[in-house]
């Protein structure tokens, strides 16, 4: 084995036969953690966003901070209960993409998958990032540094999503379930503690909020209901990776579509409770946060905050504050929070892989992306979405509030076109069932859909209003470029799938084969080529030599000619001394003069064992055939001669311990023969 054979399997682990895709499927209590773990997470900013946001009418504003955590989580459930209905209709995992196709047509279906891409790249960009800064705060060394450990945090999750969902999801659940512990567990400790009227202030508490300038009290009714939707928008975040869960139904175990409806739901309770939790206990504490490049409107007794001052989290200094006694409680809440930031984004590596590889199987997606890797997983589309995610990172300097501001666009584009498609298939339904329970039920379905298509269609148009010109026109163009491409990519494999349509013509026989062996010497891979071509038995053959030196060819010639050998040997002169261009020139020439005939060309090879022995030979071949390639009418074949240190190849095979016998179809598995003729004869 190889080392990057080694390197490979030490990375992923031993490769997965198709048939063991049964045992990849997940329990609710992994998936829970695998597809929920981004809406989860998203009590670490999502609060942090809406308190920002009102920060700059002062502290007064954030009496609004609850009201705006409770529509948000008003929201959050009617969008749940509308995904609880969408994997029940169609539990194939095509999601939002699949609905919107089926119910609104192609053009819709393409839309929402290019906010859906879109989304799953941002998604990562933004959990990894929070991840970096909740690292920094516990780690001051790593301060100034986030890039760096977002970048790496992305490669480690890339690298685990490549062994496959099961035995990542396995990896993942504990830290998920430890988030969950800390977060409720600070959160029942906090509300016991302000019963008991002992609640301790953060540190930001003691700080002095300046007003930025047209706000405060001379603002406007108009400009005070803006400054609410603006953050009513940002706190809209915790609804992304909501989605990814009708996308993963496949995923789950059987019954499918009534796991992943219970999985929806408990993401739904712990996700508001965490977040509404938070905010009571942000309000509480007296938490005042400011944008991260306007921290000069922050003060303390008059004097500015100190140079190089790094603004903490509002779960870290509420953990601060309330474990001022117990440090190692505040350690706990505050690295299980950095880390289900980083794992959050794995809702997206496993949402964007099978999205990917639906958007391949209906010609809208490079194919690559439809394949499975040696783990099951499907690792093209896993790659794409790393690298996508470690550019956003590098472009943004890793800065959460920088990239929320291109957040939950696509996310809500893809909830308006789902939930619209949704109505049409229960309505379309509707017209043929004629059972009075099951009508009942699609009624009710509808509803359920209606009302969260309002919602969602409500919190799009704010969005789109208020954070357009922040940034969210990037994510649009975004949107607009990946639509192009996939549509391209669609009108590319129709015309090449038209163009490759089998017709009668394509039964006729060629009236003649015109085989042509090249020869640069008589040895033996050459007299290997010639007997092939004598096998197919052509109409014409004859070998081909390009002469560049006078004696060489005299000295070929002759040797032809003392061998006996009775096959012609046409000589192409060559001034310029240039190799490729005669040989295509005179197939060329064969093919002009009976059109309705082939040229075969015969190429002998070298098999070499090592890669530089590659450099050193075939180098004229690999340019020949990229130019016949482009011939029409003309085939070219590779007549292969095994040189000595191809051997080493078989060698590496067989220490692989991946070469299969005939009888290993029979027997269900294998190893490699146990000697060299055996694995020859096989070959």
């Amino acid at each position: 084995m190889g080392i990057g054979d080694v390197s490979k399997r030490v990375l992923l682990g031993r490769k997965l036969r198709s048939s063991q895709l049964g045992e990849t499927l997940l329990p609710k209590r992994i998936a829970l953690p695998v597809f929920a773990s981004d809406a989860l997470s998203s009590v670490a900013y999502a609060p942090d966003e809406i308190f920002i946001m009102l920060s700059l009418a002062g502290a007064s504003a954030y009496v609004w901070s609850w009201k705006i955590g409770i529509a948000v989580a008003l929201v959050m459930i009617a969008v749940v209960a509308s995904y609880r209905q969408t994997v029940h209709a169609y539990p194939s995992g095509g999601g939002d993409y699949e609905v919107a196709t089926v119910n609104l047509g192609r053009t819709a279906g393409t839309t929402v998958a290019s906010a859906l891409l879109v989304d799953y790249v941002l998604t990562v960009a933004v959990s990894i990032s929070s991840g970096a800064q909740y690292a920094a705060s516990a780690i001051p060394s790593l301060s100034g540094h986030e890039v760096i450990v977002a970048t790496v945090a992305v490669v480690l999750l890339m690298s685990m999503n490549l062994r496959g969902i099961r035995e990542s999801g396995s990896f993942f659940a504990i830290p998920t379930y430890a988030f969950m512990v800390a977060i409720l567990g600070m959160a029942l400790f906090g509300l016991y503690r302000l019963a008991m009227g002992d609640l301790p202030e953060v540190e930001s508490a003691a700080f002095t909020m300046e007003v930025e300038p047209g706000y405060g009290d001379s603002m406007t009714t108009f400009a005070l209901l803006f400054l609410l939707a603006r953050a009513f928008s940002s706190g809209c975040a915790a609804l992304t990776g909501v989605e990814a869960i009708s996308n993963g139904v496949p995923a789950f175990r059987r019954p499918k579509s009534r796991n992943a409806a219970t999985t929806l739901l408990l993401l739904a309770l712990i996700a508001v409770t965490m977040m509404l939790s938070i905010i009571v206990l942000a309000n509480q504490m007296g938490l005042q946060m400011v944008d991260p490049d306007d921290l000069e409107r922050l003060t303390v007794n008059g004097a500015p905050l100190p140079a190089g001052y790094d603004q903490h989290t509002a779960i870290s200094q509420i953990a601060d504050a309330l474990f001022q006694d117990f440090r190692l409680g505040f350690y706990f809440v505050v690295t299980v929070t950095g880390i289900i930031l980083v794992l959050a984004a794995n809702t997206a590596f496993n949402g964007f892989p099978v999205l990917g590889s639906i958007l391949a199987k209906d010609g809208y997606a490079p194919r690559a992306l439809g394949s499975r890797g040696d783990r099951l997983a499907y690792s093209n589309g896993i790659l794409f979405l790393a690298v996508m995610a470690i550019v956003l990172i590098v472009a943004f300097d890793a800065e959460p509030t920088r990239l929320i501001q291109l957040y939950i666009v696509g996310v809500f584009v893809s909830f308006n076109l789902s939930q619209l498609g949704m109505i049409r298939h229960w309505t379309r339904h509707l017209r043929s069932e004629r059972d009075p329970a099951v009508r009942r039920k699609m009624y009710q379905s509808r509803i359920i859909n209606a009302i969260g298509l309002s919602m969602t269609a409500v919190v799009l148009v704010i969005v789109l209003i208020t954070k357009f010109f922040a940034g969210a026109w990037i994510t649009i163009l975004a949107m607009i470029v990946f639509f192009l491409i996939m549509r391209g990519i669609h009108k590319h494999y129709e015309s090449v799938n038209e163009e490759l349509a089998a017709d009668e013509e394509d039964k006729v026989m060629p009236t003649r084969v015109h085989a042509i062996v090249l020869v640069s010497k008589l040895h033996k891979p050459t007299l290997r080529a010639l007997a092939f071509a004598k096998a197919t038995r052509p109409n014409v053959l004859e070998g081909v030599y390009v002469s560049t030196d006078a004696a060489a060819t005299a000295r070929l010639l002759e040797e032809w000619d003392d061998r006996n050998i009775d096959v012609p040997l046409k000589v192409l002169h060559s001034p310029y001394r240039e190799l490729v261009r005669p040989i295509v020139e005179y197939a060329t020439e064969i093919r002009q003069a009976n059109p309705r005939g082939v040229v075969s060309v015969y190429i002998p090879e070298y098999v070499v064992g090592r890669w530089w022995e590659q450099l050193l030979h075939n180098q004229t071949a690999l340019r020949l055939k990229g130019r016949l390639l482009f011939t029409p009418g003309v085939m070219v074949t590779s007549v292969p001669y095994q040189l000595r240190s191809s051997e080493l190849v078989l060698d590496r095979e067989d220490q692989s311990g991946f070469w299969v016998r005939p009888t290993d179809l029979r027997e269900g598995g294998g190893r490699n023969p146990s000697n060299r003729s055996n694995r020859q004869i096989q070959r």
